[in-house]
């Protein structure tokens, strides 16, 4: 093969089509989000991520089979698709346009590749390994370990071994359920990042960041574990299952969940669900929304003279839903902070509830959506009026809400 030509490509604003919808796809689609493209996804059927993304207006979803004429104006081509006939139909056709293609069943009929990506602040690195892309991963990492001091996979070694992950295979399978933090992809901990170089198969959330799936390994399985509101969603049970099948293979299965595993991930249902089945797991705690993205929105969820206590409490149940857990009228009683987390959808209800159980109409009022990240908007008001502002600036999920003086503690 002739020397490649390495370039980065400014994708902002321009349209890539990605043919497929299943799990290599969910890896490759949220790069091209951050970079700006506008994405087009091409296939009967998507993975839950993939559909969340789409019922946010984040991508295009086209529902059918790929025709030739998708590749009409676009950019670049991504396919994604496990047979080689219809993979060979859509790279024909990029070549035809002369189009850019990649292709992730078959590197050698491909006309672009995706390098080994690592971003450290404003640094990104992108290997190519000649070919071998577990050498481009281990090359990566190296660098990765170089330029952040963290000594992981990467600066042990184990990056290079060949097979299941090292530690893994020595140890026998083991679960670790990581916390990946609110949404920005630097926020989470160094050692879940390690375990996810390490990883042999990763179950991951919807509100896990897109980019982390971006670094892992090439031969490692990505599960998709989203759990879209009122949408398509694995369940619980599933999921379980899926930890301990895997693990019992002898496999280093990584469940990468949003925030932390322990508030709201029911990460504790998937440690009982280990321990019965006798399988090795382990929990590494992340960077809860709760209190991050409020901070992220310029609010602290503590303040002197402001507020000395800030309660947590989900939404995502009606107050008037008899399964719902909250005391309600207990928590309007409370002069400090109140955060909600997955409390969108009901929150002219709960905001309601508040007022009719004591908390002031005037107590000031604030909804970020998907704090830290770059679709971050934050919308403020008071109980009586945040519904309804939220309604006219047209917030979707995630989104958390908070309550308190602290909204305007620092305006």
């Amino acid at each position: 093969m002739t020397e490649l030509y390495p370039l980065a490509l400014r994708l902002d604003g321009r349209p890539v089509l990605v043919v497929g919808g299943g799990a290599v796809a969910s890896r490759r689609v949220p790069a091209l989000l951050s970079a700006g493209a506008s994405v087009t996804v091409v296939s009967p059927e998507l993975t839950p991520t993939l559909h969340g993304l789409a019922d946010a207006g984040r991508l295009r979803w086209e529902r059918r089979l790929f025709e030739p004429s998708d590749v009409d104006g676009v950019w670049l081509v991504h396919v994604a698709v496990d047979d080689p006939a219809a993979a060979q139909r859509v790279s024909d056709a990029a070549e035809a346009r002369q189009v850019f293609c990649v292709r992730a069943d078959d590197r050698t009929a491909a006309t672009a590749w995706t390098p080994a990506v690592t971003r450290r602040g404003p640094v990104t690195v992108a290997v190519l390994g000649g070919g071998d892309p577990r050498r481009a991963v281990a090359t990566r990492d190296a660098i990765a370990a170089f330029l952040s001091g963290w000594t992981g996979a990467a600066a042990s070694g184990t990056a290079f071994a060949a097979g299941p992950a090292h530690a893994a295979a020595e140890k026998g399978g083991r679960v670790a359920l990581v916390g990946a933090g609110p949404g920005d992809p630097e926020l989470i901990t160094v050692k879940g990042r390690r375990l996810l170089a390490e990883a042999d198969v990763v179950v991951a959330d919807r509100l896990a960041p897109g980019l982390l799936l971006d670094e892992l390994r090439p031969d490692a399985e990505l599960v998709d574990a989203a759990k879209n509101p009122y949408g398509p969603a694995r369940t619980q049970d599933e999921i379980n299952q899926i930890l301990v099948d895997r693990a019992r293979q002898g496999l280093l299965v990584v469940r990468l969940k949003g925030g932390d595993p322990f508030v709201f991930g029911r990460g504790g249902e998937e440690v009982i669900a280990c321990a019965a089945a006798g399988v090795p797991v382990t929990v590494v705690p992340g960077v809860t929304s709760a209190v991050s993205v409020p901070a992220s929105a310029g609010i602290p969820v503590t303040h002197r003279g402001v507020a000395h206590e800030f309660t947590v409490v989900s939404g995502h149940l009606s107050p008037d839903d008899p399964e719902s857990l909250v005391n309600w009228p207990s928590v309007a009683q409370q002069s400090g902070t109140v955060v909600i987390l997955m409390g969108l959808r009901h929150l002219p209800t709960i905001a309601a509830t508040l007022v009719a159980n004591g908390r002031p109409g005037s107590t000031p009022a604030a909804v970020i959506q998907e704090g830290t990240t770059a679709e971050e908007r934050t919308v403020t008001g008071t109980l009586e009026t945040i519904a309804a502002a939220v309604a006219e600036a047209g917030l979707r999920a995630p989104a958390i809400t908070v309550v308190g003086e602290v909204v305007t503690a620092l305006s």
